[in-house]
C-alpha cells in the first residue's frame, strides 16, 4: 500500500519497463514485533497524533540528496538474465536494483503501477509476464484460490531466517503456510493534516474524528485549503464504514449505499482523488487533508524537514479505526524466470539491502536482522511503527468475494465521479 513515483534510478523504456543503469537523481512516492516507541517529534495530539515541522513552498522532488547504497556481501555471479519485477513507484530502496544486477548478474526489468485494482486486473487475467509482483496481503486468498501464484521454493530463499515470525503469522493466515508469498513492507491508513490551515479554519480541530472531514459543515471550510481522497477504495471505504458504526469488513451492498451517501454529502468539497502528487501538494500547501498510507506521510514529513521546510503535518488514526495492511512478494504461476525471480526475493531479504528500502521510502518492513540498519528515527515514529494504542483500532483488510468487488468498484466511480 499508494502515491509512489517513479524511480528515477531505473528509467523506465518506452514499454513502462525500468532497466538497470546507474542511479541517476531521485525524485521525491504496512502489527507486529518491531519497535514501537510512540515519541513525538515536535508537538503531539492528546491522541498521540504525531505533528512534524515542514517549511512552505519548496518541491519535494528537489529534498533528497540520496541514500549511500547498503553495504551487502557479494555473492557468487548467478549465469546471468533477468527478472521481470511489478511493483509500486518508488518503493524499494534508490539503488536496490543496481545492487541487485551487480550482486547476481541478473538484469532487473522494473514496470510499475499506481493503482492495486490495475495490477490485480493484470493478474488474474494472466500471461503477466512477470517474475515477481508486489501485491497487497488481502489478494492472497483469491490467488490462492484461482491458483495464480507458484510455490516458493524455500531451499532457494536462505534469508527466510530473518523473517519476523509475527508478520509471517499474519500473513499465513492468508496464505496458509506461507506457501506462496513473502511480506514485504506493512503499515497503517489513516489522515495527514495541515494543521496550520485547518486551525485557521476550524479553530480546535479534532484530528482524531473522521467528523472533522466527513461532516459537510467542516468539509465545506475546508474546501479551500484543499482535500485529497486516496484513490483506493479497498483502502479508504472500510475506514469510513468504521466511522458510520458498520463492520469495516461487511460486503453488505447496503452498507456500500451509506458509504456513497456520506460522499454525496461532501463530494463537492473534495478537490481530488489522487495517489500519484498528494505528498509534494501537501508540501507546497495546496492540500490541508488527505486520507494516505502513513508511510508517504512519514516520506514527506523527513525529506522535507531535512530540506528545512517549515509546514505543520500531523498524521492520524481515526479513533473509530483503520486499516492495517501487509504487502507481499509473489511469483506469478506463468513467471518465465523462476530461478531468478527466487533470487530476487532471497536478496530483498538481506537485512542491509531491506533495510536501505525503508530507510528511503520510510515504511517498515518484516526483517528482523534489519533492524539494526533502519534509521532510528524511523523506527521511533509512531507513524510508521504505531504504538499499542493504535495497533488496538486497526483490522487487516479481509478477501472479497468478486461479487462484492465489483459492487465496490461501482460504489467507487459513483463517489469519484459524483453521479
Amino acid at each position: 500500500m499508494n502515491y509512489r513515483k517513479n524511480p528515477a534510478q531505473y528509467p523506465r523504456s518506452a514499454a513502462g519497463s525500468a532497466r538497470a543503469a546507474q542511479p541517476a537523481s531521485h525524485e521525491p512516492a504496512r502489527l507486529l514485533a518491531s519497535p514501537s516507541v510512540a515519541r513525538c517529534q515536535g508537538a503531539c495530539g492528546s491522541s498521540g497524533g504525531l505533528t512534524v515541522t515542514l517549511k512552505r513552498r519548496t518541491l519535494l522532488t528537489t529534498v533528497l540528496a540520496g541514500l549511500a547504497a547498503p553495504m551487502v556481501p557479494r555473492r557468487a555471479r548467478a549465469e546471468g538474465g533477468q527478472v521481470a519485477v511489478y511493483n509500486w513507484a518508488d518503493y524499494i530502496g534508490e539503488t536496490t536494483l543496481a545492487d541487485f544486477e551487480a550482486a547476481t548478474g541478473i538484469t532487473p526489468i522494473y514496470d510499475l503501477y499506481d493503482s492495486a485494482e490495475a495490477a490485480e486486473a493484470k493478474l488474474m487475467a494472466g500471461a503477466s509476464g512477470y517474475d515477481v509482483v508486489v501485491t497487497a496481503g488481502r489478494n492472497l486468498p483469491r490467488f490462492v484460490t484461482s491458483g495464480i501464484m507458484a510455490p516458493l521454493d524455500k531451499a532457494l530463499l536462505p534469508n527466510l531466517s530473518q523473517m519476523d515470525p509475527a508478520v509471517m503469522s499474519i500473513l499465513a493466515a492468508l496464505d496458509p503456510g506461507n506457501a506462496h508469498a513473502l511480506p514485504y513492507m506493512w503499515g497503517t491508513t489513516g489522515v495527514t493534516w495541515n494543521t496550520a490551515m485547518v486551525e485557521a479554519r476550524i479553530p480546535g480541530a479534532d484530528y482524531t474524528s473522521l467528523d472533522l472531514l466527513f461532516k459537510p459543515e467542516n468539509a465545506a471550510k475546508l474546501a479551500d485549503c484543499g482535500i485529497n481522497m486516496l484513490d483506493s477504495p479497498g483502502t479508504v471505504l472500510p475506514m469510513i464504514l468504521a466511522w458510520l458504526g458498520k463492520n469495516p469488513m461487511s460486503q453488505d451492498p447496503a452498507d456500500l449505499d451509506a458509504v456513497v451517501a456520506a460522499f454525496d454529502a461532501i463530494r463537492p468539497h473534495i478537490r481530488s482523488f489522487d495517489n500519484n502528487n498528494y505528498i509534494a501538494n501537501l508540501a507546497n500547501e495546496q492540500l490541508c487533508v488527505t486520507t494516505n498510507w502513513a508511510g508517504d506521510y512519514a516520506v514527506a514529513a523527513s525529506r522535507a524537514r531535512e530540506a528545512g521546510l517549515e509546514i505543520p503535518l500531523r498524521y492520524d488514526v481515526p479513533m473509530t479505526g483503520g486499516t492495517m495492511w501487509v504487502d507481499a512478494f509473489i511469483i506469478p504461476s506463468d513467471a518465465p524466470n523462476v530461478a531468478n525471480a527466487h533470487a530476487f526475493l532471497n536478496f530483498m531479504m538481506e537485512p542491509k539491502v531491506i533495510a536501505a528500502a525503508t530507510n528511503y521510502t520510510s515504511y517498515a518492513n518484516a526483517n528482523v536482522g534489519a533492524n539494526a540498519f533502519v534509521d532510528k528515527a524511523i523506527l521511533d515514529n509512531p507513524a510508521v511503527y504505531p504504538d499499542a494504542a493504535v495497533k488496538s483500532r486497526l483490522w487487516l483488510p479481509e478477501a472479497v468475494s468478486p461479487d462484492y468487488d465489483s459492487a465496490r468498484l461501482r460504489a467507487w466511480q459513483r463517489i469519484v465521479t459524483g453521479g
